[in-house]
């Protein structure tokens, strides 16, 4: 008998398309995975999750799955037959999780996802923003933060810098799992060619191909212009959130629904591509990482240094498709 265990791990990077390609893994015969989809269980070492102390962090921590015993649970309802999995994109950012999944899981398959590395941070930071977490109304202001953020114990998803550094991660990741172990997925070939995508992913994980068509979108969010609505509503999300902590968590994601939905004008406001300066500014924070992936994958990111946005999940599906 199986031990109650995932098969593979679908890590990385926050905002980079793993929802996407879960949800189509989802819809395999041959694949069962766990709800929650993001137990985060790794993360943590059979201990309480960091006291991160973000806007809407300690919320958020109440949902993290650390005892092992409850971690293994979320397995056993598998058939016996299926091939199980998980998706926690912080496990490609987390040194300690690279430790204990290849110290526990010494057969695991990691699925690492990664997207253009400015982009995802733009996506990070207009993902809190639009949930009214995020209180820096300029992106390009609340990048710069990051250090004095990380300083006062922000979360990881506070990390619009860091989590994009996937050459270093993977590098770490490589020193407890077996490189052959580990297939790299671009979040442009997610996008751009869904079945052929999907299937070099059932290859990897030795499932049946031409099982899914297409890969849902994204979990991105209706664009939140800047003006008075966030001004009245983001420090109401924030103070619900941070109260939140101390009620169990579906009360406050039931709550915070007609909050949230406060700061939108509308459902289909336009979201802005990031400038050709704005990226201009950002690309040299990414440079020498984007080679080191390049040379670890053996593949060209070259692309990814370009002072062109490539746009959200919405935007470059409709590019794909006009083309």
């Amino acid at each position: 008998m199986r031990a109650p265990q995932p098969d593979f791990l679908l890590v990385g990077a926050p905002k980079a398309g793993t929802t996407a390609l879960h949800a189509a893994l989802a819809l395999h015969p041959q694949v069962f995975v766990s709800d929650p989809k993001e137990p985060k269980y790794w993360l943590c070492d059979d201990a309480p999750p960091p006291a991160w102390r973000g806007p809407g962090d300690a919320h958020s921590q109440q949902e993290w799955t650390w005892r092992r015993q409850e971690y293994s649970r979320l397995f056993e309802p598998a058939p016996a037959d299926a091939v199980r999995g998980e998706s926690t994109p912080f496990y490609l950012w987390s040194r300690g999780a690279h430790r204990r999944i290849g110290e526990q899981l010494p057969d695991v398959k990691v699925i690492a996802v990664v997207r253009d590395p400015v982009d995802r941070a733009y996506s990070n930071w207009m993902h809190l923003w639009s949930d009214g977490l995020e209180p820096e109304a300029d992106f390009m202001t609340a990048f710069a933060l990051q250090d004095e953020r990380v300083a006062a114990g922000w979360a990881p998803f506070w990390r619009y810098r860091e989590l994009g550094l996937y050459g270093e991660q993977l590098a770490h990741l490589h020193r407890y799992v077996d490189p052959a172990q580990v297939l790299v997925v671009r979040y442009r070939d997610i996008v751009d060619d869904p079945p052929a995508t999907f299937d070099r992913v059932a290859r990897f994980l030795g499932i049946a191909e031409g099982q899914v068509g297409s890969v849902p979108r994204d979990n991105s969010k209706p664009f939140v212009e800047p003006g008075w609505r966030p001004r009245v509503f983001g420090p109401a999300v924030r103070a619900g959130a941070w109260a939140g902590q101390f009620v169990p968590p579906q009360v406050w994601r039931r709550v915070s629904v007609p909050v949230i939905q406060q700061l939108r004008s509308s459902d289909d406001a336009h979201r802005p591509m990031l400038t050709p300066g704005e990226r201009a500014r950002l690309v040299p924070c990414f440079a020498d990482d984007v080679a080191l992936l390049s040379t670890i994958t053996g593949e060209d990111y070259s692309d990814w240094l370009s002072e062109e946005a490539k746009g959200s999940f919405a935007q470059r599906a409709k590019a794909a498709g006009a083309t």
